[in-house]
């Protein structure tokens, strides 16, 4: 019988939250670098090397990759043969404690974004709490958990229809990924949940997001022509037309729109075909730990030989309109669509106030 003591929990939560707001994960790394050094785009490339040097500079300096430091999403399964021990509330009480403090700690405090009460008052709670939680009674002997930061741009893009058994997932996700913009902040990756029912639709799609990312090793294997299981050939086809569509690193087009799509499935009733699908952005943000009785679990830092040299520079010269040579958009001579086109393919574009 494994015992997990409340101290334990909280410490192994807080630093596990501590590490995901500064060190992405370094499959996402492997897989950003591979997409930056094929981009062919030089807007794509410029911001993919943006979020690279961003990446390598919070892991240096232990801040936050990005502003908006998530809403935390914890996923626990539980053994059976595990003891809980020295608890002074519920277990859902203990993951929040560990929230707090993970989000409050004065060497690296991270914003709060979580409101109570999402219809009226919408009251700011302060520490980031509560947490959406999801706990699964399994076989075992000890305690997993994944927490993930989720930013609110991304899930905001969240999408979920209940098709009929004949249509086409395919064809949902191409018809459904254009009107997702670049709010949700790519390049990033796809979790799609398909069957169950609605809510198990949604939650398969986040869980799937907590999966390490393979794409590459999957299209080596589609390569040597290893036999592919129907799941794993859905999911390559969406990844490459998904990324066919152009849209982008942050929307500026490109070859990249996605690292990786990931896919859950559950039996489903005859009649229905639910699915969900949760893009993730770049500020990719979730880490994967076992408690077995001995104590918190610190999680090890990444190498810094992960992250590819890359030599970005910020631009800092303003830009000027082709048409009329201004370089202060508010004054821009041109009233037309040229000029416009002229700013928003500038190195730095500024918005041109007269379009």
């Amino acid at each position: 019988m494994t015992t997990i003591r409340q101290n334990d929990l909280i410490e192994s939560i807080a630093a596990a939250l501590q590490y995901i707001s500064y060190y992405h994960p370094a499959d996402y790394i492997a897989h950003l670098a591979r997409a930056w050094a094929r981009e062919q785009s030089p807007a794509a490339k410029d911001a993919m090397a943006q979020i690279l040097t961003n990446s390598k500079m919070s892991a240096l300096g232990h801040r936050p990759i990005c502003q908006d430091t998530g809403i935390v999403n914890v996923f626990l399964k539980v053994g059976m043969n595990v003891r809980f021990e020295g608890f002074s509330g519920s277990l859902e009480d203990a993951v929040n404690e560990g929230v707090r403090r993970g989000y409050m700690n004065p060497d690296n405090s991270l914003r709060a974004s979580v409101v109570a009460d999402p219809q009226f008052a919408r009251k700011n709670t302060k520490d980031n709490t509560p947490a959406v939680i999801f706990t699964e009674i399994v076989a075992g002997d000890h305690l997993e958990v994944t927490v993930a930061a989720k930013g609110g741009g991304s899930e905001n893009k969240s999408k979920m229809v209940m098709l009929n058994p004949s249509d086409s997932v395919v064809d949902w996700v191409l018809k459904t990924v254009p009107t997702m913009g670049a709010g949700w902040c790519p390049p990033g990756m796809l979790g799609i949940g398909i069957g169950g029912t609605a809510e198990k639709a949604a939650l398969m799609a986040k869980e799937s997001l907590m999966d390490d990312l393979d794409m590459y090793e999957l299209q080596a294997k589609s390569s040597r022509g290893d036999k592919l299981e129907p799941v794993e050939e859905l999911r390559l086809e969406l990844y490459e037309k998904v990324n066919a569509l152009g849209i982008g690193a942050q929307g500026l087009g490109g070859l990249t729109t996605v690292l990786d799509v990931k896919i859950k499935m559950y039996p489903t009733h005859a009649a229905s075909k639910p699915v969900a699908m949760i893009p993730n952005c770049a500020a990719t943000r979730h880490a994967h730990f076992v408690m077995n009785g001995s104590g918190p679990v610190y999680l090890d830092p990444p190498s810094l030989d992960l992250w590819p040299r890359v030599d970005w520079q910020p631009d800092t010269q303003t830009p000027s309109c082709a048409p009329c040579g201004s370089r202060n958009s508010a004054r821009c001579a041109c009233a037309s669509r040229p000029c416009a086109r002229s700013w928003s393919t500038a190195s730095r574009p500024p918005a041109c106030s007269r379009t």
